[in-house]
């Protein structure tokens, strides 16, 4: 018996390791590449100026008002935007206070002569040609169904990604349109490393054209982790999740990896150390003057 399975076993097993290897290094073998009309380098968590510095992808989060508008808001309750303790759902838009406190930044503001909450249909208008990263973080049809709408009404879905990390929401969404790229959910991205590391992700059709996710060094500069616990919850995702190879094998596949959020020339630099197709920064300003130092001393 033991002789049999050295026999075969092993044979087999070579055969598996060899065709895993070459399907890791030409996966267009196998599987038809995706196809994005645009390379997101530059992904910009805030809009309207982030535009003026060429961000190739604006990223925003969608809920649905008490009268049913679509508009573009990061926080469900308006507490911290208006100074009115309410969620979105339940209202009918006050305006932005004239201040705003910037999470990412603490002790910042931010201030401006706008001071009403955008509509998702006025983005599509402004930015007809702006691929868009549409993130719905709650389970609510009428908001998903509307953002179908409004994404098939500009004709934009071949530059619409839909975003969501629950795998039951982004379910629906496909559902809605099913022309719009989308992202990994967070099971399916869990799942989808297990192969990679089993060795069976090559063999895999994948249908998802982004996957999205934190740059694991950053939580260190938001929490302040104590060290018995850096290994835990800083080195050990970092070592679990961060790979070369594994980034290529997916921009291969027409897959583009990006990381979030990240603010600071040395987020920057780590993240494109990787090899991964792009990063999101609250700073699209920083990250365009960051992205043509690197070019400019690429070319001296």
């Amino acid at each position: 018996m033991s002789c049999h399975l050295f026999l075969y076993g092993l044979p087999a097993l070579g055969v598996y390791a060899l065709v895993s290897h070459c399907l890791r290094k030409k996966p267009y073998l196998l599987h038809k590449p995706h196809r994005f009309p645009v390379r997101c380098l530059h992904v910009s968590h805030r809009g309207g100026n982030a535009v003026s510095q060429g961000t190739n992808l604006l990223e925003l989060d969608c809920h649905i008002t008490k009268d049913g508008i679509v508009v573009v808001s990061h926080d469900e309750n308006l507490k911290r935007q208006t100074g009115h303790n309410i969620d979105i759902r339940f209202a009918t838009l006050p305006f932005l206070a004239a201040t705003l406190n910037l999470p990412f930044l603490t002790g910042s503001v931010s201030h401006g002569t706008d001071h009403r909450i955008p509509r998702l249909e006025e983005v599509f208008e402004q930015f007809p040609e702006v691929p868009i990263n549409i993130e719905i973080k709650k389970d609510n049809d009428d908001l998903i169904n509307k953002v179908a709408e409004l994404v098939q009404k500009y004709h934009r879905s071949h530059i619409s990604i839909w975003a969501s990390s629950d795998n039951r929401i982004l379910k629906k969404c496909r559902k809605a349109n099913k022309d719009m790229p989308y992202i990994f959910s967070k099971n399916k991205g869990l799942f989808m490393l297990f192969l990679w590391y089993l060795g069976l992700l090559p063999f895999f059709p994948l249908k998802e054209s982004f996957l999205e996710f934190m740059l694991p060094s950053i939580i260190n500069s938001r929490v302040n982790i104590p060290k018995p616990f850096i290994f835990l919850f800083l080195s050990f995702p970092t070592r679990l999740t961060m790979h070369k190879k594994l980034f290529k094998h997916l921009e291969d596949r027409g897959i583009q990896t990006l990381l979030w959020v990240l603010n600071e020339d040395k987020d920057f630099e780590e993240a494109f150390s990787y090899g991964v197709s792009g990063v999101m920064s609250d700073y699209p300003t920083l990250l365009r003057q960051y992205l043509n130092c690197r070019v400019s001393s690429r070319t001296i």
